[in-house]
C-alpha cells in the first residue's frame, strides 16, 4: 500500500505543479526553460537535503547507499535513463508543450504515454510479468486520453490574466 500512496501523493504535486507552471507560461512572462530551470534550482537544494537524510539513515529513514558507492552499470542507467532521457529530455519537451498548450490535454498525453511505456518496457527489457489485464489496462488508459483529447471542442473558457480569443483579458467566461 506504500508505494500506492508515495504514488498518489506524487501525481497530487504534479497535477497541482503543472496547473501551476501551465498558467505561469501561459502569462508570456516566462518560456518553458527558463521555467525548467527554475523549477530544477528549486528542487535540487531539496533533493541534495533528501539525500543527505536518506544516505544517513536519519529521521528513521532506511539508509540507501551514496552515489559514490555505484558501480559503473549502474551509475550509467542512473544518468543516462534518469538524469539524460527523463530529468532533461522529457522535461524540456514537456514544458515547451505545456508553453503552447493546454494542461488538460497536454499533462494527459504524456502520463498516459508514460506508464504504457513503462509496462511495455518492463515486460520486455526487465522481464515484469504482462498479462491480459494490465494489457487492457493500458488499452483503456490511452483509449481514455484520446476520448479527452481529441475531437468534440468547445472553446474553452478563459482564465483571468489568460488572454481570450478577442485578445481581452477577464475573468472566466
Amino acid at each position: 500500500m506504500k508505494p500506492i500512496l508515495l504514488a498518489v501523493a506524487a501525481g497530487l504535486c504534479w497535477g497541482v505543479g503543472e496547473v501551476c507552471t501551465r498558467s505561469a507560461l501561459h502569462t508570456g512572462r516566462i518560456g518553458p526553460i527558463s521555467a525548467l530551470a527554475v523549477r530544477s534550482l528549486v528542487a535540487i537544494p531539496m533533493i541534495l537535503f533528501a539525500y543527505w537524510i536518506m544516505t544517513r539513515g536519519l529521521m528513521g529513514l532506511r539508509v540507501e547507499p551514496s552515489v559514490g558507492e555505484l558501480d559503473n552499470s549502474t551509475l550509467t542507467k542512473v544518468v543516462l535513463g534518469s538524469g539524460v532521457v527523463a530529468g532533461a529530455l522529457a522535461m524540456v519537451l514537456f514544458y515547451m508543450a505545456l508553453s503552447i498548450g493546454e494542461v488538460s490535454v497536454v499533462k494527459p498525453i504524456a502520463f498516459s504515454i508514460a506508464p504504457a511505456v513503462g509496462v511495455a518496457l518492463g515486460w520486455l527489457v526487465l522481464g515484469e510479468s504482462m498479462d491480459l489485464r494490465k494489457a487492457a489496462a493500458v488499452a483503456l488508459i490511452l483509449a481514455g486520453v484520446v476520448l479527452l483529447t481529441t475531437g468534440g471542442r468547445a472553446a474553452a473558457p478563459t482564465l483571468k490574466g489568460d488572454t481570450n480569443a478577442a485578445g481581452s483579458k477577464g475573468e472566466i467566461h
